[in-house]
C-alpha cells in the first residue's frame, strides 16, 4: 500500500477530525452514563468498534467503488451510490440542527437559560442566521474557520484529559478507589439500543470520501484511517477519564452535563470549554450545510441552485429543532448517518470480490441496519 507523506495526511485529516469532535465529544459522555451507567467505558468501546468497521467500508470505496462510477460500468454501483448522496443529504440536515442543538445548550447552559423552549428557539436563530448568510452567498468564507475550531478544540480537549486525570489520580489517592455512576433502572435491551443511538458522535470518517478534488485517493484512504485512530482514541480516554467523576450528578443526565463536571473540577476550565462548545458546533454546522446542499445540487443534477439548497437544508433543520431534545436528534442523527453508511456498505458489496472483505461488510451491514430500526435516544 503506498504510503503518502505524514505531512500531506495532516490536512487531509482536518476535516474528518472536525467532524468526528463535532459530533459528540461534548455529549457522550451523559449520554453513555444515562444509558449504562458504570459500563460507559466498554459500550464507548463498542460503538469505536463498530465506526471503525464502517470506516474500512468508505476506505474500501474510496479505492474500489471511485474508479467503477468514475467509469460508469456498473448500473447497480451508479444507483446505489446516488441513493447514499441523497441519504447523505437527510444526514447532513439531521446534523446541522443537532450540532446547533448543542451549542444552544451550552451556551445558554453557562447563563442558566437552558429550557427545552429556549434551546429550541435559539436553534431556530442560529440556524436561520447561517441560511441567510448562505442564500446571500457568504457561507465559503466562514468554512475556514473549520481549522481554527478544531485547533481550539483539540487544546481544551487536552487540557480537559489532563485535569480529569489528576483528579482522578487525587481522588484514589485519597480514598483507594473510583467511584463510578450507579447502574440505570433498564432492560439489557434499551442499553444496547440506547448505546446504537449514540453512532453519530463518531460520525465524519467519511469526509475524505468527498476529497478528491483536494487530495489523491491514497491521501485520503490514510487520512481517514488515522482520523479514526486519533479520534477513537481520544474519545475512550475522556470517557475513562471522566466517568469517575459523573457520580456529582447524581443521576441527573442532561446534554450540558459536562459543563457540571467540568466546574467540579476547576471553575477556570468552564469557560474554554463553552468557547470550544460554540466554535466547534458553529464551524461543524456551516461545513454540512455546504456539503448538503453541494449534494442536493449533485443529487437534482443542477436542477435545484445551491441557494435554493441553503433554503431547504436551513428549513428542515429548523422544523427539526422543535422536534424534541438534544438527546433525541441524537439519536435520529444516528439513525440517519445509519442509512447512509448501510448504501455504502450495499455500493462496497457490489464492486468487492474479495470473500473475506464481503463477510466484514455484511457484519458492519447488518450492525447499521440494528441502528437504523432501533436505535432511541437516552434520558
Amino acid at each position: 500500500m503506498p504510503r503518502p507523506a505524514t505531512l500531506a495526511i495532516v490536512p487531509a485529516m482536518s476535516t474528518p477530525l472536525a467532524s468526528i469532535f463535532g459530533s459528540g465529544f461534548l455529549v457522550i459522555v451523559p449520554v453513555l452514563a444515562s444509558s449504562v451507567g458504570p459500563y460507559s467505558l466498554w459500550a464507548m468501546l463498542a460503538v469505536a468498534f463498530v465506526a471503525f468497521h464502517t470506516g474500512a467500508v468508505v476506505r474500501h470505496n474510496i479505492l474500489c467503488a471511485e474508479p467503477v462510477l468514475a467509469a460508469g460500468s456498473q448500473r447497480l454501483t451508479l444507483t446505489l451510490e446516488r441513493l447514499s448522496d441523497g441519504a447523505l443529504v437527510l444526514a447532513y440536515i439531521v446534523s446541522v440542527c443537532l450540532y446547533i442543538h448543542i451549542l444552544s445548550a451550552f451556551v445558554l447552559g453557562a447563563f442558566g437559560l437552558d429550557s427545552g423552549f429556549n434551546k429550541s428557539l435559539f436553534t431556530t436563530l442560529v440556524i436561520g442566521v447561517i441560511t441567510a448568510i448562505g442564500i446571500m452567498g457568504g457561507l465559503r468564507p466562514l468554512e475556514r474557520m473549520e481549522r481554527w475550531a478544531l485547533y481550539v478544540t483539540i487544546l481544551v480537549l487536552a487540557v480537559l484529559l489532563a485535569a480529569f486525570a489528576l483528579r482522578d489520580i487525587s481522588d484514589f489517592l485519597d480514598t483507594g478507589r473510583f467511584v463510578l455512576p450507579s447502574m440505570p433502572q433498564r432492560s439489557g435491551w434499551e442499553m444496547v439500543t440506547m448505546v446504537a443511538g449514540t453512532l453519530i458522535v463518531v460520525q465524519g470518517f467519511e469526509t475524505p470520501r468527498y476529497l478528491g478534488q483536494s487530495f489523491d485517493t491514497w491521501t485520503r484512504i490514510h487520512a481517514s484511517r488515522w482520523s479514526q485512530y486519533v479520534s477513537l482514541t481520544v474519545y475512550v480516554a475522556f470517557v475513562a477519564v471522566v466517568l469517575p467523576l459523573v457520580p456529582i450528578l447524581d443521576g441527573q443526565y442532561a446534554d450540558n452535563s459536562l459543563i457540571q463536571v467540568v466546574a467540579s473540577v476547576s471553575v477556570l476550565l468552564s469557560a474554554p470549554l463553552i468557547l470550544a462548545a460554540g466554535l466547534s458546533q458553529f464551524s461543524a454546522a456551516v461545513a454540512d450545510t455546504l456539503a448538503a446542499a453541494a449534494n442536493l445540487e449533485e443529487v437534482t443534477r443542477r436542477r435545484l441552485t445551491q441557494r435554493w439548497g441553503y433554503l431547504l437544508v436551513g428549513g428542515a433543520a429548523m422544523a427539526l429543532a422543535w422536534s424534541g431534545s438534544t438527546f433525541t436528534v441524537i439519536a435520529l442523527a444516528s439513525r440517519a448517518f445509519a442509512l447512509y453508511y448501510l448504501l455504502q456498505c450495499l455500493v462496497a458489496l457490489t464492486v468487492c470480490r474479495n470473500r473475506r472483505e464481503r463477510v466484514r461488510f455484511f457484519l458492519v451491514a447488518l450492525a447499521l441496519i440494528f441502528v437504523l430500526l432501533f436505535a432511541v435516544p437516552a434520558g
